[in-house]
């Protein structure tokens, strides 16, 4: 083959490419059945262990930046020991990073949202955050109290990865728990995958994701893949809906 005709090729191959890139749709990645069963939910406000750190005690956000500029304080309000998401605010990250931990976080969807899917009450819990806007391993925080989506993207489940093991949801109004273990992921020198990202989340007590192995960080559209980091800070997101904001309490850590 000719080197002229090699080229050829080569150009073909990455116009097609791109076309199918080009093409690509956020419903590609979308799974609707089997849909986890529903199981009443146990506890959820847990007192924090002796050698837990607060990430937030109720009073202020200190331990809070914003994650576009994390020379800002975060900029969500706090009232009556809760926290609230402000969209205009944007995403929230910790001011410290971390790698593997054990962390607790109470949260709640507003009692008098009106609308549906996607669009009730979303936000999410990106376990590692790896960079601005929503890039990073992302928990999903949702209504999911009679509330029909795709169930990789109903609350429990790791985005458009892993759907939960059950939905122990409590209805719209009431707290509600996530218990997370998250071991990070950790890269050879030269930037290739040594061994993914692992996490075990309880979702109002119950077992939802069992040490499942993170494919990447979380992806709106395509699949995920690895690319080298470190530790990284917990964030906070403030999702671009017109659903009502949701609320936070009871956030501590125990770094592993």
């Amino acid at each position: 083959m000719t080197s002229k005709l090699v080229m050829i090729v080569l150009l073909a191959g990455s116009f097609f490419m791109a076309q199918a890139q080009q093409k690509a749709k956020p419903e590609d990645t979308e799974v609707w059945e089997p849909v986890p069963e529903v199981v009443k939910p146990g506890q959820v406000n847990i007192e924090a262990p002796a050698d837990a750190v607060f990430l937030f005690n109720g009073e202020n956000l200190d331990q809070w930046v914003s994650t576009n500029d994390r020379s800002k304080s975060a900029g969500w309000a706090v009232s009556n020991g809760v926290m609230t998401v402000n969209k205009q605010a944007g995403n929230i990250e910790t001011k410290e990073a971390f790698k593997d931990y054990q962390l607790h976080i109470e949260w709640r969807i507003p009692e008098n949202i009106n609308l549906e899917g996607q669009s009730r009450g979303n936000s999410g819990i990106f376990l590692a955050s790896t960079g601005k806007g929503d890039a990073g391993y992302e928990l999903q925080l949702l209504d999911s109290y009679n509330n029909k989506t795709y169930v990789n993207g109903m609350a429990g489940s790791i985005y458009k990865q892993f759907v939960p093991l059950a939905n122990p949801a409590r209805k719209p109004g009431e707290w509600q728990s996530y218990d997370i273990f998250w071991k990070a992921p950790e890269f050879e020198a030269d930037g290739s995958l040594k061994s993914p990202a692992r996490v075990t989340v309880l979702f109002n007590g119950v077992l939802v994701q069992n040490n499942v192995e993170l494919l990447g960080p979380t992806q709106y559209i395509g699949k995920p893949s690895y690319k080298k980091h470190g530790a990284a800070p917990i964030k906070l997101q403030a999702h671009g809906d017109k659903s009502e904001p949701i609320s936070f309490r009871n956030i501590w850590i125990r770094e592993l």
